[in-house]
């Protein structure tokens, strides 16, 4: 846990980085880092680039806030480097941010914990273009990307196969795709906080997530007493089946039609958006804690060996 000599515990907020989720990561780490300096930290924001480790060295931190989104910064790669210099940070370690963001081998460990996924399978970019892969509808993804990005949906009236940007990596996921409401629980340490519905004029995708205005949060999320109970269950199975610590965020898809065979894990969330229109801080106001005493909370868990 955080201890220090200083009066007022030094917290290095790690923020942008080299992702596609760069932008989010800056808003993320900046309203943090404001939210930490008013709850008494002594608060150094640091860009996460390739003189990370000497950044680290010189600031000597008393931990070190993750508020890194995409590859590098959610997928252990820096976790491995908080590790090695034995500063204390927050949310997952090495093993479970590798594994959630990995979205293929995630879904193996759900499975092993009986947690229902949608099929899926791994295809070169290549392959997807030149023809249907699995039947329509389904989904085109990178395997190891978050915030939506790289999403393309194929329809059931698709004349052919999607062709995906050169941006996309050589090989990608494609998944059948799940139908309904999205819904999202967070995890704060062992405990669920709620159920959100997310409501949008169409796919809840980059946009939807972090424009203003882009998607309408209902929490609670007005849905059965089963769902809502599946839902907070899931989310906690899911967090542990994976290894998580801190705060996790698990998305859901649900068929009203098919009941509770229509709820489905659509992926976790190891570091949860934290800007003005993220999911998990207001899942957190919900059950009485404010953004600055959340935001506390996930300092005070930190530890190495995660």
């Amino acid at each position: 846990m955080v201890g220090s000599s200083r009066t007022s515990p030094r917290v290095a907020v790690l923020l942008g980085g080299p992702s596609a989720e760069r932008e989010v990561s800056l808003s993320t780490g900046r309203e943090c880092a404001l939210a930490l300096q008013s709850e008494g930290y002594d608060v150094i924001e640091v860009d996460a680039g390739p003189d990370l480790f000497a950044r680290l060295s010189e600031i000597k931190p008393d931990v070190a806030f993750n508020a890194l989104h995409g590859r590098w910064g959610e997928d252990g790669c820096v976790q491995g480097i908080l590790e090695w210099m034995g500063i204390p940070y927050t949310h997952s370690g090495v093993l479970a941010s590798a594994l959630a963001m990995d979205k293929q081998r995630s879904k193996d460990v759900f499975r092993a914990a009986g947690i229902p996924v949608m099929e899926s399978i791994i295809a070169p970019k290549a392959d997807v273009m030149a023809a249907h892969t699995m039947p329509p509808p389904y989904v085109v993804k990178p395997n190891n990307e978050g915030s939506s990005v790289g999403v393309y949906i194929v329809h059931e009236a698709a004349n052919g196969p999607p062709q995906l940007s050169k941006d996309m990596p050589d090989q990608v996921m494609v998944e059948t795709f799940a139908p309904g409401r999205e819904m999202t629980t967070t995890v704060m340490g062992d405990r669920a906080l709620g159920v959100t519905d997310i409501i949008t004029d169409g796919w809840y995708d980059y946009h939807a997530k972090y424009a203003e205005g882009g998607s309408r949060h209902e929490i609670p999320a007005n849905i059965p007493s089963d769902i809502h109970d599946a839902c907070m269950d899931l989310a906690l199975r899911a967090h542990n089946a994976l290894g998580c610590r801190g705060v996790s965020r698990t998305d859901f898809r649900w068929n009203e039609s098919r009941g509770l065979d229509g709820l489905i894990v659509l992926e976790v969330n190891t570091q949860p958006g934290m800007t003005p229109t993220s999911l998990s801080p207001e899942q957190a106001a919900h059950v009485g804690m404010d953004f600055g005493k959340f935001c506390d909370w996930i300092v005070k868990d930190a530890s190495c060996d995660r």
